[in-house]
């Protein structure tokens, strides 16, 4: 439904050009690409070329130059956060978790609290209830971690304990509706990817973007190469855990840092699941007991696996390096 408050947007040019299949579709320009999602996220798109937007872009796939102008319009679209300077002088960090676990543990929460020892901020966002799926959101309120419940609060945390976790909702409630269509529409659309690769700091800071398949990894890499102000505050890029952006304990992934108009890699590959160390990992993956778990790690009473280990190694460097 449309905010009567506001014009209605007329759709139909833009999904003739971006709507007539795999092949014959073309991308829209910056112009019309920022124009066009900024409308959606206003709620000024019926439902019925709402709809059809989506599935255009889910068939023909986004453009580097298309996802860099909805990222522009996405950020526009929300009020970002200020970060207090802290005594480590570390450039905030956020860690986006939509996803959560199936399969292997989730292991954003130990991640988090690892980097916030370390004297990193860190933001944690993403959704509070996946069906089928254990969330970031669960295990940190089992930790006894309250989800923030408005951006002062978020800020707050961050200044007072170096981590937060934010509902997409409280964070960016306009991303959230079109989030949440994925429950009437049956697939992925646009802002899946667009949250994966939010910047939700005034001063940017770095952000962790992962990818599930490789076509992912070949389009985000063309964002940022593309376009250097997608990337702004850095951005560590690599192969996630479940669509999560924690290091895989079975295998050591490529992790490239893009920043400054520049790729450096970072991590390159070291083994595959067959040579990978033992690990000592919760025996079921229920929120309750990854918690328990995450808690055993902070104490010491269990090792932190040895990929996580790098990857707050690398995460610290990069920080204090462009603070």
């Amino acid at each position: 439904m449309t905010d009567s408050a506001l014009p209605v947007f007329p759709c139909a040019r833009y999904i003739k050009e971006i709507g007539r299949g795999p092949n014959g579709a073309r991308a829209l320009s910056h112009d019309d690409t920022y124009a066009l999602y900024e409308a959606m996220l206003d709620e000024r798109v019926p439902e019925l070329e709402l709809g059809a937007v989506l599935l255009a872009y889910r068939v023909k796939g986004e453009t580097s130059a298309e996802l860099n102008a909805m990222l522009a319009a996405a950020h526009r679209s929300f009020e970002p956060l200020h970060v207090q300077d802290g005594r480590e002088h570390a450039r905030p960090v956020s860690i986006p978790s939509y996803n959560g676990a199936r399969k292997t543990p989730n292991l954003v929460p130990l991640l988090s609290l690892l980097l916030a020892r370390e004297g990193v901020p860190v933001l944690v966002h993403g959704v509070s209830k996946d069906p089928g799926r254990i969330t970031s959101a669960e295990i940190f309120a089992e930790l006894g971690i309250a989800h923030a419940a408005s951006h002062d609060e978020i800020e707050d945390s961050l200044a007072s304990r170096r981590l937060a976790f934010a509902p997409i909702t409280v964070l960016a409630p306009k991303l959230a509706r079109l989030l949440a269509l994925r429950r009437r529409m049956g697939v992925r659309n646009s802002t899946h990817t667009l949250v994966k690769i939010l910047q939700p700091f005034a001063e940017p800071g770095l952000r962790l973007v992962n990818y599930t398949h490789p076509e992912y990894r070949d389009s985000l890499t063309g964002l940022f190469t593309a376009h250097p102000e997608a990337a702004a505050g850095g951005a560590l890029l690599a192969r996630g855990t479940e669509g999560e952006a924690v290091a895989d304990t079975r295998r050591q992934v490529q992790v490239d840092w893009f920043h400054d108009g520049r790729v450096d890699t970072l991590l390159s590959p070291e083994h595959s699941q067959a040579h990978a160390p033992h690990v000592d990992l919760p025996e079921t993956l229920d929120a309750a007991t990854t918690a328990r778990w995450t808690e055993c790690v902070l104490r010491g009473d269990i090792p932190v696996p040895p990929a996580v280990t790098r990857q707050v190694e690398v995460i610290s460097d990069v920080v204090r390096r462009t603070a």
